[in-house]
């Protein structure tokens, strides 16, 4: 059962890793919507956050709300279509850092499981071979524990929930995650996924630039 969305913000500083007159880089913590909700009470977060600050901020690609890390933005017109194609064209290359539960084995591998919509149980998806668009994840295992796995994820495609969906499907869900998670794997106070990376061409000079956010876990 996904236990009902309470939305309580951090009241924290804006964390901006990098900015110039084309993009900004901002560290988003866990608990923050990317963008507003649709429902009254929703409307704080680090888009609106941003603009208050830096008026120009032009949104391109969004995080879960319970994840944290490293999300891009555009300052003018011309930097969010170019930013937007790295991201539509699969250019754009992201880590992420997972506390898991369970052993997962073995130290590196290729998921390639499509997934869709679980309509019934939104916003919950769902592995389906039918109906499912592709989407594929790469890992290797950073540690282990206990009772977990620390994880560098590689998502070759970009789906909603692909991550947390493709590590529970190898039994093994993201710690803290209140849509996936049951038992003692949920009892965190956030969900163990962190947007360690993000990697793309700059919209004005063509480099390849890579920005990193601490691992806060």
């Amino acid at each position: 059962m996904i236990p009902d969305f309470i939305y309580n913000p951090p009241d924290v500083p804006l964390d901006i890793l990098y900015q110039d007159a084309q993009i900004i880089v901002a560290n988003k913590p866990a608990g923050l919507l990317s963008v507003p909700g649709k429902l009254a009470g929703r409307e704080d977060c680090l888009v609106s956050r941003l603009q208050a600050a830096l008026w120009d901020t032009l949104l391109v690609h969004r995080l879960d709300c319970d994840t944290s890390g490293v999300m891009i933005f555009a300052r003018t017109k011309q930097a969010q279509r170019f930013l937007g194609q790295e991201f539509e064209k699969r250019r754009a290359k992201k880590t992420y850092i997972a506390e898991v539960y369970g052993q997962l084995t073995p130290d590196q591998g290729h998921i390639d499981l499509p997934i869709c919509t679980d309509w019934p149980n939104r916003p919950r998806q769902m592995v389906d071979h039918v109906n499912g668009r592709s989407a594929q994840t790469d890992w290797q295992v950073l540690s282990r524990g206990g009772e977990t796995t620390r994880v560098r994820l590689f998502p070759l495609t970009g789906r909603s929930h692909q991550l947390r969906v493709h590590m529970l499907a190898q039994g093994c869900p993201i710690l803290g995650d209140p849509i996936y998670a049951t038992g003692n794997a949920r009892e965190f106070p956030r969900l163990m996924l962190h947007a360690e990376s993000l990697s793309l061409h700059h919209p004005t000079t063509g480099d390849w630039v890579t920005f990193t956010a601490p691992l806060p876990f």
